[in-house]
């Protein structure tokens, strides 16, 4: 496991509970390792493959909205949301950042569930490949929400 959290945060068995993860098509050859960071966290963390449900976006601006449908139809405890955005030569980069960042808050507040912010906005490319443990992070901060918020039955 790269440069987790978990030194700051106790262990605890979270394989009683549902995570859903969703995770953006685009960028894929990045966002496909964060993806395998966040599963490899939730092994870490007790999760059985059974109790994580993968959802697929084609982008960034896409995942609030899987997330809510996640939050509303299934039986969820807590989300995940994966994705790239890398700056280019025009000001799409501000806006999209700005529409996934507030449509996943607006997810995490309206709906009362935890979602891990997993979303790297960068530079350029390697900036977002040396943030792929970024998946496990968001998996981590998910369940420590949960944890820390009174949310899961101890």
């Amino acid at each position: 496991m790269q440069n987790s959290i978990t030194d700051t945060f106790t262990k605890f068995d979270a394989s009683s509970l549902k995570m859903g993860i969703v995770v953006s098509k685009f960028n894929w050859d990045i966002t496909s390792k964060m993806l395998d960071s966040a599963i490899e966290m939730c092994h870490f963390y007790k999760i059985p493959e059974q109790n994580i449900v993968i959802k697929y976006a084609a982008g960034s601006v896409e995942i609030p909205y899987i997330l809510q449908s996640l939050a509303i139809s299934e039986e969820i405890d807590c989300l995940v949301a994966l994705g790239v955005v890398i700056r280019g030569d025009t000001s799409h980069y501000d806006y999209v950042c700005k529409m996934v960042s507030e449509g996943v808050m607006n997810v995490m507040l309206n709906q009362h569930i935890p979602v891990g912010f997993g979303i790297s906005t960068t530079e350029n490319k390697q900036q977002a490949i040396d943030r792929i443990s970024n998946g496990g992070g968001a998996v981590e901060a998910s369940l420590q929400a949960l944890k820390e918020g009174g949310l899961l039955d101890e």
